[in-house]
């Protein structure tokens, strides 16, 4: 699929331009979703009260709120491929917006963990990002602007540590009980949800030239083929792909499970306030609004020195601090310690999945959508491996912890998997120069 008029260059604070317009709308959706499938987790100390639920019931309803998006992810993408983004998005919103609202009605543990596994569907928005971003924009700054789009939604994580127990609080001083406060307080993101899939409907197109059903009309996009509904099975059939769906699972599966077991992690062993928990744990999160971007940045700038090849260096070097800097958080007993060492954590885990993402709009054009799904779900397998060993009675959360960064540790070698031709090289190279040329003489003009 070859896209014609791809943004050079990442304008900040214009709006002017559908590039631009997919970028904030893209992320600031992202970041609604993220927002609304963590809500909940700042809040589970109170919900654990209220339902009554065990240890090994709270890491069911971990594993079920990122187990569907895997299936999820792999869907969006293809139809991405088929319908567009602009379509794609809109819809997840608004359907993805109910369960959100709705997790409210659950009464006991079975109702709460359907919830949790329905509301799970808007995990996919990120392939919807990604892809959204990776075609209104050219290959000297695709990298910055997937990383930017993604970490600035990731930021929901962090922020919902903050504000959802802000949210809950103020529904306590309107004179309800902790009980109904929990359940009331998660309307609010549901309600935002609904009314930015129709803002994502009216406000953003597909491509730089328009949306798909229009430029496949006018021939400047191929008609959809039985060829090219079999993208999915193009992608799966590539090694790199999964190579990058184990990365992906061991930097945003593992970003996935501190989100849901941050809050509770510094409740129960630090023997915190609930606010407090989550004020602890929101850097985690918020690290997004820079250290994805970095990630993404870092990669464009070692494509121009060093090609496809440099990208993935930049991956293997990130996920193997990442693994470092976890182990080390794992075995942290003193509070500031422990804060410190998650924030360089936080740092390397973001760098490395902007930095995934900096490699996978150049694994194959033809089956973008496809490719970014199958890599997008890896992260939530990875959370759904993690999550066992979160809900292990028999395992502490320190030692899960210091398991999934020797996890991180294993699966950095995947990097040597991702390859690519010396003709593919030679052309993404001339494409990056190209595109910086025109940057070059767009600034000039």
């Amino acid at each position: 699929m070859e896209i014609k008029n791809q943004a050079t260059r990442i304008k900040l604070f214009s709006l002017s331009t559908p590039q631009m317009r997919a970028f904030h709308l893209t992320w600031f959706a992202f970041f609604l979703c993220f927002f609304g499938w963590f809500g909940i987790a700042p809040l589970m100390a109170v919900v654990r009260e209220d339902l009554g639920l065990t240890k090994t019931q709270i890491g069911n309803t971990i594993i079920a709120s990122v187990i569907i998006t895997i299936l999820f992810r792999l869907i969006v993408g293809k139809l991405c491929d088929r319908f567009g983004p602009r379509l794609t998005y809109t819809w997840l919103l608004i359907f993805g917006s109910f369960p959100v609202m709705g997790i409210g009605l659950a009464h006991d543990y079975e109702t709460f963990l359907l919830f949790r596994l329905a509301i799970g569907t808007i995990g996919a928005s990120f392939v919807i990002t990604q892809y959204h971003t990776s075609i209104m924009f050219a290959p000297n700054v695709v990298g910055t602007a997937n990383a930017t789009t993604a970490g600035w939604g990731n930021l929901g994580g962090g922020v919902t540590q903050l504000v959802m127990p802000l949210i809950f609080a103020l529904m306590i001083t309107f004179g309800v009980n902790q009980f109904l406060g929990w359940r009331l307080a998660m309307v609010v993101p549901g309600v935002i949800l609904f009314l930015t899939g129709i803002a994502y409907y009216y406000l953003t197109q597909d491509a730089p030239n328009g949306n798909f059903k229009e430029l496949r009309e006018k021939g400047e996009l191929p008609p959809v083929t039985d060829k090219e509904q079999g993208s999915f099975l193009l992608a799966a059939r590539d090694v790199r792909v999964w190579a990058l769906f184990v990365i992906y699972a061991a930097c945003f599966g593992v970003e996935l499970t501190i989100n849901n077991v941050a809050a509770l992690y510094f409740f129960d062993r630090f023997e915190l306030s609930l606010a407090t928990a989550g004020l602890i744990a929101s850097p985690f999160g918020l690290m997004n609004i820079f250290a994805r971007t970095l990630g993404g940045m870092f990669s464009d700038k070692f494509a121009k020195s060093y090609g496809l090849s440099g990208r993935v260096k930049l991956l293997l070097c990130v996920l193997l601090l990442e693994s470092v800097a976890l182990i080390v958080f794992s075995q942290m007993s003193v509070l500031i310690l422990a804060v410190i060492s998650m924030i360089i954590f936080s740092l390397f885990v973001q760098m490395a999945e902007g930095a995934t993402f900096g490699v996978v709009p150049f694994i194959n054009k033809k089956a973008l959508g496809s490719v970014a799904g199958i890599v997008g779900a890896g992260g939530n397998a990875g959370a759904v491996a993690a999550g066992f060993l979160f809900r292990s009675e028999g395992i502490t959360t320190q030692e899960a912890l210091m398991y999934l960064g020797i996890f991180v540790l294993i699966a950095s070698s995947f990097a040597f998997l991702v390859k690519f031709s010396p003709e593919i090289q030679a052309l993404e190279d001339k494409a990056f120069k190209k595109a910086q040329a025109d940057k070059t003489a767009l600034l000039e003009s």
